[in-house]
């Protein structure tokens, strides 16, 4: 099936019932996954949870990561077996960078760690330092990895409460990752996110 070049994502469900304290004591390293695709709905509430709108004041969108000086340097790619595609936290949506499973070639770039190519869906934190360090110099960088922890920590918790495994990943050789992700010069990955069915 050919690749959607854009998606609408479904509205995040924020009233789940399931606890912010439920989610800490639930979330484990999970490297192996069942071989299923996530629905629209839980790849929604994942991504929401990263870098998701959560409010809109005076022309401003406020989002569920902080950010330094609301600069937001970060940039999210949803890796899975029809293509990589970028989320657009405004429209709320993804939009189609490149078609095709690269999901062995991102393992293969992250050392050929299984947890990757295994997952039906790898998001991929990346910055882009300049939003940032035009305001703050060398120390923006120091915010764009804070950033990049907050962010994570929300999709893994938002994974445990949809029931779901994931792990964290920082080994990976980063030029090789912007080549088999055909990544923007000025996007540096940095953290990398296989989220998918814990297999039993």
């Amino acid at each position: 099936m050919a690749a959607d070049t854009t998606v609408k994502l479904p509205p995040p469900d924020i009233k789940s019932g399931f606890s912010l304290e439920e989610a800490i004591a639930k979330r484990r390293s999970v490297r192996a996954f069942v071989e299923q695709d996530l629905s629209l709905k839980a790849i929604s509430r994942l991504l929401w949870a990263g870098q998701g709108v959560t409010a809109k004041k005076g022309g401003f969108s406020f989002r569920a990561a902080p950010s330094a000086g609301a600069l937001y340097p970060m940039e999210t790619f949803a890796v899975k077996k029809d293509g990589i595609y970028r989320y657009v936290p405004q429209t709320h949506s993804l939009e189609l960078h490149a078609a095709g499973d690269l999901r062995p070639r991102l393992a293969e770039a992250a050392h050929g760690q299984t947890s990757v190519s295994g997952a039906p869906l790898a998001i991929v934190l990346c910055s882009v330092y300049q939003r940032v360090t035009a305001r703050y110099g060398e120390r923006g960088i120091r915010y764009a990895h804070i950033e990049a922890g907050h962010i994570a920590q929300n999709i893994h918790l938002a994974a445990a409460a949809l029931g779901l495994g994931s792990v964290p990943i920082g080994a990976f050789d980063d030029a090789k990752v912007k080549t088999a992700l055909k990544l923007p010069k000025d996007c540096e990955p940095l953290y990398i996110i296989p989220v998918g069915r814990p297999a039993r």
